[in-house]
């Protein structure tokens, strides 16, 4: 049951916008009473703390660990981020999209998590073997990439979305020399 009432907000984010999440309305969304929903989540914030968190979880999992070779952090986080053909922005499938769209949506208490798991990865980037400034250029070239997707604020598509991924993906194996 949480794992559908998740679903739900999730799809309640991207499709309606924070405003969209309320108690009965996701309790409706989930098909679950009110009182199923409360058993898990007991308000909005709890809500958007478990979408954030699963996202978290699912974008932790895709990266590689400690000790692995040079730029392999870097690329998993190119990959995990931008997909390899271009998608409509804000598909429900945006791991990326969903995670912001909670941690903006959830306070101040929310955001805060975020911002901390954020720190911890671009520690990660930077001891990842690459010149740090590369690493550091690819996921500001990535945040930019989903932030204008989320927004719709003319994102790459079709031809530019590919060339632009592979010139992130260049940057990497070059390793900023």
């Amino acid at each position: 049951m949480r794992e559908r009432i998740l679903d739900a907000v999730e799809e309640m984010l991207v499709s309606r916008g924070a405003d969209a999440i309320r108690l009965d309305a996701v309790a409706a969304q989930a098909g679950v009473s009110k009182g199923g929903l409360l058993h898990h989540f007991r308000s909005k914030q709890a809500l958007l703390e478990g979408v954030l968190a699963r996202q978290v979880g699912r974008f932790q999992a895709e990266l590689p660990p400690p000790g692995s070779p040079p730029g392999a952090f870097t690329r998993a986080w190119l990959e995990a981020t931008i997909p390899d053909t271009d998608v409509p922005a804000r598909a429900h499938a945006d791991q990326v999209a969903v995670a912001m769209l909670a941690a903006l949506s959830g306070g101040p208490e929310v955001l805060a998590v975020f911002r901390r798991r954020y720190e911890d990865w671009q520690e990660r980037l930077a001891d990842d073997g690459l010149d740090a400034s590369t690493a550091y250029l690819v996921r500001l070239a990535v945040d930019g990439w989903w932030m204008a997707r989320l927004l719709d604020l003319a994102p790459p598509r079709d031809d530019l979305h590919r060339e632009i991924r592979e010139r992130l993906g260049a940057m990497i194996e070059d390793g900023g020399r």
